[in-house]
């Protein structure tokens, strides 16, 4: 049960992420966390499963964020993928950017001035549930 567990997405986590898109009267049986965090757990070990094949096929050792969204595009989860991939790129932006700043000795409050890219102010915010209710409910 132990080896079980370990693999596991966190169940706090999948309780909050749960919390998230329902109304906050709403409540959530232990049975629907359990089952949620087991097909969360599964499908992120299939995703994965698919990206470390590819990279064994390539002879890499390391699975990126690139190798994850081809996995999803290649098992058909090309709505997840084309999402990902955008934060992905937002993501490494956010991250260049901060690197910059650090090379400069600059806080995360201090202005940047770059002539060709904007510095973001704010940590990226990935709220795909918001996107999911706004497209049930129009």
């Amino acid at each position: 049960m132990v080896d079980e567990q370990v693999k596991l997405v966190p169940i706090a986590n999948v309780g909050r992420i749960m919390k998230q898109i329902l109304p906050t009267t709403a409540k959530i049986s232990k049975e629907a966390k359990e089952t949620m965090q087991e097909c969360a757990s599964e499908f992120i070990s299939f995703v994965t499963g698919e990206a470390s094949d590819k990279c064994q096929k390539e002879n890499r050792r390391t699975v990126n964020g690139d190798d994850i969204c081809w996995a999803l595009s290649s098992l058909g989860f090309d709505n997840y993928a084309e999402v990902m991939l955008r934060y992905l790129y937002k993501f490494r932006d956010f991250e260049r950017v901060r690197a910059n700043q650090n090379k400069l000795g600059l806080n995360d409050d201090d202005e940047v001035n770059t002539d060709d890219e904007e510095a973001p102010s704010a940590p990226l915010e990935f709220n795909i549930m918001e996107r999911v209710q706004r497209r049930r409910f129009n």
